[in-house]
Formats: structure tokens, sequence, C-alpha cells
């Protein structure tokens, strides 16, 4: 079972809507640095209540970034896979990935087996 064109286009297309809510996202805690995403640390004052409070987002958004970088990763990744005719096999066993597990997550790299 091969992917017909529409259906890939239709998954390229949810992948280029994640990509860009995960951009927008990441852009709001985090400043861009080499590709990567570095979260932000606002300082909004100098007393230890404003300290606290900046070292409390800090420690709120960083897994935060984490999780939505690591999600931008598969994402371009998924995205490179199309770009090289590899989009829809396994990274693992190297089989075709249903096309229901990528219209569930365009950005899955394995099948439901591995």
């Amino acid at each position: 079972m091969t992917i017909d064109t529409k259906t890939l286009t239709e998954l390229k297309e949810a992948l280029l809507t994640e990509k860009a809510e995960l951009e927008s996202n990441l852009g709001r805690i985090a400043k861009p640095t080499d590709g990567e995403y570095v979260t932000t640390f606002d300082e909004v004052g100098n007393d230890r209540e404003d300290n606290a409070t900046e070292v409390e987002e800090y420690t709120d958004n960083l897994p935060v970034e984490q999780a939505l970088e690591k999600k931008l990763h598969e994402v371009n990744a998924a995205l490179a896979r199309m770009e090289n005719g590899t989009y829809g096999f396994c990274d693992n066993c190297k089989q075709e990935i249903a096309i229901e597990r990528l219209q569930a997550n365009p950005s899955a790299q394995t099948c439901i087996k591995c």
C-alpha cells in the first residue's frame, strides 16, 4: 500500500500546520538560537518576590519548551522524509506504517509493532 498523492498532500498540510503552531508556541516561551530554542528567563525586578516568580516561570516553561522542541524535531523529520521519499516507512523494520496511524500522528516514525 503506497500513500496516494491526495493523502500525502493532506498529511503534509497537517505537518506544516503543526509546525507553525509549535514554532508560535515556542516563540512565546523561548528564543531561537542556532536552530534550537532556549527558554527565556525574564527579569521583572530585583526583590525576592520578583526573583521567586522569575525562577518559578522558568522552571515551569523549561519542560514545556523541551517537549515542544522535541515534537518540532519530529515534525521536521517527517517533512524531510516526505522530501526524500522515505515517509510512511518504519524507521526500525522498514515496513509501511498504516495510513490510519499516519492520519492520527503524521510525524510517526515507527509502525505499531515497533
